[in-house]
């Protein structure tokens, strides 16, 4: 029946083992876990020994002692392996060559051929005599210890492992310890015994020292914590400065992020003042404010520190809220320098854009103002500024058909300055001009604004009237002809002024085809014939006189 306990045993070493293996903990976890249990098999193996008078179980004890301690060489060098980041995928046959001399040691221990591995002292195993097999197997051991020892060398020389160089270190302390106990177990109760009594307990206690040593390491320097080392590795890549201050304003936690002219560091009590630039005093002060009296809220300053160049840094502080009640505070330092650069950048680039324009609208409005000036050159008269014949004939072709489609009369004159020439003969051709330009000041005085008057030839004028019919005309063109005679015209050189008077030709048209056949520049063509001819006889009737035609 006692077999039932034993089945029972291993059934629920099964089952643990099948929990150990299926559930989700990282490789490092299981390779230190196995290994911490061969750990303890040792000083359960060496008080085994001494708890039973069996020699056949105190030998059994001893070759499972040395087949722990083998294996547990073995875990070492897998475990600083995988401590390290060395990787035992670049040959495939790797793990089986690292495993291959501790079993050969393992079969060696467990088979003790003839006693070569060990020997009873006294019929018992208690005290026992070592063979040669021993100090082959045991060199193997302490080698696997002596590997392990400088691929962690090594990996800190080669700061290979800087994410864990602190736990690194400490392992190394704890294996360095061990070692040492394991030599001097060797050294003064094998090799140089000093009495017939045997130190027990040097290598238990130096395995329990290194494994003190681990456990120091895993909780003191989180060197299994995954989520920690996966947080870290998180906020370090994020490109703000991340400071994490608890209640009491002691920095917590930090990234590499953190602009170092700021020399924060964890475990140090944060002043929020302190790290401000002075210059930014008005801004400062008010933030400090919200920051101190008001912690619950989120507040936020940009400043400028002047450390190998201008920083433009965005320091916001977060309140760390848990169940309502504020527990610490996040500080964020965004440098936002580039930023800063391209907004200044974009600003110049936008004045010169601005000053580009401006040239551009003034180069526009010049040119406005030339087509302008063209424009009028082209339909005025440069000497008088009145309309010219070209202006007159276009615009009278237009009005014509709306004048011919409403019915409306209109009336046309054509007026010439009486012996004109007999002017230019006696006093010359400036002082025609300046008698042209008197004449036509006076005839636009006795315009309206709608009315047109155009220079139509040399001395020879034409006025539109619109709107206009016979007998208004005919009072307007007296009037116009009065003015031109009482006019006296100022020309220098001149003691006395100057006196015309013009021959006007008047057509008034009240009445319209009513499917006329020609087109309105062959109806232009026949009313300036047609008042052209009324002019004419204005003249030849003795001048200074007006005309009248009804059309």
């Amino acid at each position: 029946m006692a077999w039932i306990d034993l089945i029972v045993c291993i059934l629920l070493f099964v089952l643990l083992a099948y929990v150990f293996f299926s559930v989700m903990i990282t490789t490092l976890h299981k390779v230190y876990l196995t290994f911490h249990f061969f750990m303890t098999l040792w000083p359960f193996c060496q008080f085994a020994i001494r708890a039973t008078d069996n020699p056949k179980l105190q030998l059994l004890y001893v070759k499972l002692a040395f087949v722990d301690m083998a294996l547990l060489a073995v875990g070492w060098l897998f475990f600083t392996l995988l401590l390290t980041n060395q990787s035992l995928s670049v040959r495939k046959r790797m793990p089986f060559l690292l495993t291959a001399p501790a079993l050969i040691a393992v079969i060696a221990v467990l088979l003790n051929p003839g006693g070569t591995f060990v020997q009873p002292q006294h019929g018992e195993y208690v005290e026992r005599i070592y063979g040669p097999l021993f100090w082959i197997t045991t060199p193997v051991m302490i080698g696997y210890g002596i590997v392990s020892l400088y691929v962690i060398g090594k990996a800190l020389s080669n700061n290979r492992a800087p994410r864990i160089k602190k736990q690194v270190s400490q392992v190394l302390r704890g294996m360095i310890v061990v070692m040492a106990f394991i030599c001097a177990d060797i050294l003064l109760n094998v090799v140089f015994p000093v009495s017939r009594m045997v130190i027990p307990g040097l290598t238990s206690i130096g395995i329990l020292l290194s494994a003190i040593f681990f456990i120091v390491a895993i909780h003191r320097d989180k060197v299994f914590d995954l989520l920690k080392i996966a947080h870290q590795d998180i906020i370090n890549t994020i490109q703000l400065g991340i400071l994490v201050l608890d209640d009491n304003e002691t920095i917590v936690e930090t990234n590499r992020s953190l602009p170092p002219f700021l020399h924060l560091k964890t475990g140090e009590r944060f002043d929020m003042a302190a790290i401000l630039p002075r210059r930014e005093a008005i801004a400062a002060t008010q933030f400090l404010a919200k920051y101190k009296n008001d912690p619950l809220e989120s507040s936020e300053i940009e400043v400028v520190y002047d450390h190998d160049g201008k920083h433009h840094i965005l320091v916001h502080a977060s309140p760390i809220v848990v169940d309502g009640t504020r527990v610490g505070r996040t500080i964020t330092f965004q440098d936002r320098s580039r930023l800063r650069e391209l907004v200044n950048e974009t600003s110049r680039q936008n004045t010169v854009l601005q000053k580009q324009n401006l040239a551009l609208y003034d180069m526009q409005l010049e040119l406005h103002l030339t087509n302008q000036k063209l424009q009028r050159m082209a339909i005025t008269d440069g000497l008088t500024g009145c309309y010219n014949r070209n202006y007159i004939t276009q615009q009278l072709e237009q009005e014509v058909i709306k004048h011919i489609e409403n019915e409306t009369p209109f009336a046309i004159l054509l007026l010439d300055i009486d012996f004109f020439k007999r002017i230019n003969d006696q006093y010359g051709h400036l002082t025609g001009d300046e008698v042209i330009c008197g004449t036509v000041a006076a005839i636009q005085r006795q315009l309206k604004v709608t009315d047109i008057l155009a220079r139509f030839g040399g001395e020879e004028f034409i006025v539109y009237l619109p709107g206009m019919d016979s007998g208004q005309a005919l009072e307007l063109a007296e009037q116009i002809r009065a003015s031109v005679e009482s006019n006296e015209i100022a020309v220098p050189g001149l003691i006395q002024p100057l006196s015309v008077t013009v021959s006007i030709g008047l057509l008034s048209v009240d009445r319209f085809p009513t499917d006329p056949d020609s087109g309105s520049a062959t109806l232009i063509t026949d009313l300036f014939q047609e008042v052209d001819h009324v002019l004419y006889q204005a003249k030849r009737n003795g001048r200074n006189r007006v005309m009248f035609a009804l059309k």
